[in-house]
């Protein structure tokens, strides 16, 4: 009875480990995520693995041979044995996937008017009004200050939606 476990690969090198769990009969899953970045004015996509440094790997009799393959470093181990991953787990990234990347659902962008908390700076835990989205990840937010509102610009990672 087959079940699904993780390797820990040597960083890189999980082509090589993939290939040769591959070669050893052993059915692997390695999810890549679907993401962008800008360089130089350009969308890339890129495809880096969910679980950087991580592959599952589905055992059937024998998992030392999984252990002691090329570019694995261990399996993820429960005692005696490798940790069982429920197959659910598995099912629910693969349906996640879209053209053979995983699609994470997008966080929801902020909109004029919205509610924020503020998490660092010199005003962490004050509430704000979200004004405006900025040049380079900056947002620009109204503050109740001094008797009255006062704009102030945060990096957008320092705010969060109520």
């Amino acid at each position: 009875m087959a079940y699904w476990a993780v390797a820990r690969l040597q960083p890189r090198r999980e082509r090589l480990a993939l290939h040769c769990l591959g070669l050893a009969g052993f059915t692997v899953y390695l999810p890549r995520l679907r993401s962008e970045r800008v360089s130089h004015g350009r969308r890339i996509e890129m495809c880096p693995p969910l679980f950087p440094g991580y592959a599952f790997v589905s055992i059937e009799l024998q998992w030392s041979k999984a252990r002691y393959a090329p570019g694995i470093v261990g399996l993820i181990m429960n005692g005696a044995g490798p940790a069982r991953i429920p197959d659910r787990v598995v099912a629910e990234i693969r349906s996640r996937e879209v053209g053979g990347l995983v699609e994470l659902p997008k966080a929801r962008a902020f909109r004029r008017g919205d509610h924020v908390r503020i998490k660092r700076g010199l005003c962490v835990g004050r509430l704000a009004i979200f004004a405006d989205m900025k040049p380079h990840q900056r947002v620009e937010v109204l503050l109740g200050l001094l008797g009255g509102e006062q704009r102030a610009t945060l990096a957008a990672t320092d705010v969060q939606m109520l």
